[in-house]
């Protein structure tokens, strides 16, 4: 009788705290066609843990791998299941969707390139995320959309809400690869991938692929329109860049947040700051 009742006790005790820690799902190997990229293309999802149970429409975060990875990246060594279930559960961050798509794929990065023969920025916003937002219950205003990513993923968290900023409420480029600070720096590289290209191209595809370039012609009038979230270690070798858009965003007034913490280029930082990440967005999700 008494083994009964402590079987009872333990059953009460323990239900209800597997009731309120539950489990978001995640999948690595979706994908869509795409006509502008002439393929498929892999795409990463996490739904949080109520998704399936509910019927209400979620805010969504699209989260960009680095070089060398691909959608499964943040899946398999930044554990996005296990953050951002805690996350959640822990209400410090609000229920949402996290969406990884593989930019490493035919060709590796999330821009359109300077010939115009490889256009994965344009497949990003008029393929990628049209379909994602049909797909899936996502709430479809710029209050609820945000992006992230790290290293290579940071620049294009920069170069897409800079380029967009009426499409995202939050950004939070992490260990960010920012592209070029100086056009002259801009000419050596552009010359190396694209030796054939003239002044005016490289200069035209510097102003529209520098995060300092970009920030510098933030009309006043948007400076405000999205909340920053800057994240690089010390050890970085990327810090000196961040360290630049910091001081332009400075400069130009644009409110920001900017954090150089301990740590390098590794997925151990990283996961580290993926929570900061999902509260710092959750808070523009709250935004009235």
């Amino acid at each position: 009788m008494f083994k009964k009742k402590a079987l009872l006790l333990l059953a009460v005790l323990f239900v209800p705290a597997l009731l309120v820690a539950q489990s978001g799902k995640v999948s690595d190997n979706l994908s869509l066609p795409s006509k502008i990229l002439n393929g498929e293309r892999k795409y990463g999802i996490y739904l949080p843990p109520d998704y399936a149970t509910s019927e209400r429409e979620y805010p969504v975060l699209y989260l960009l791998h680095g070089s060398g990875d691909d959608q499964t990246g943040w899946i398999q060594f930044g554990e996005v299941l296990n953050i951002a279930d805690k996350a959640i559960n822990d209400g410090t961050a609000t229920p949402m969707i996290i969406v990884m798509p593989d930019a490493n794929t035919g060709r590796r990065g999330y821009f359109n390139s300077m010939k115009g023969d490889w256009l994965y920025e344009d497949f990003f916003f008029n393929e990628f995320m049209p379909f994602i937002e049909k797909k899936y219950r996502i709430k479809k205003d710029k209050r609820f959309r945000a992006i992230s990513g790290l290293s290579m993923g940071g620049g294009g968290t920069f170069m897409y809400a800079l380029h967009h900023p009426e499409l995202f409420s939050a950004a939070a480029p992490l260990s960010a690869a920012v592209g070029p600070v100086t056009l002259e720096e801009a000419k050596i590289s552009y010359k190396r991938n694209t030796p054939d290209a003239t002044d005016e191209q490289m200069e035209a595809y510097y102003n529209r692929h520098s995060a300092v370039a970009l920030i510098k012609a933030i009309p006043d009038a948007s400076k405000n329109s999205i909340r920053w979230f800057i994240d690089c270690g010390d050890d970085d070798r990327l810090s000196a860049g961040n360290s630049f858009v910091h001081m332009a965003m400075m400069e130009k007034q644009v409110p920001h947040e900017f954090r150089i913490r301990d740590g390098g280029h590794t997925w151990t930082y990283w996961r580290a700051s993926l929570p900061k990440v999902l509260e710092f967005v959750s808070a523009s999700f709250h935004q009235f």
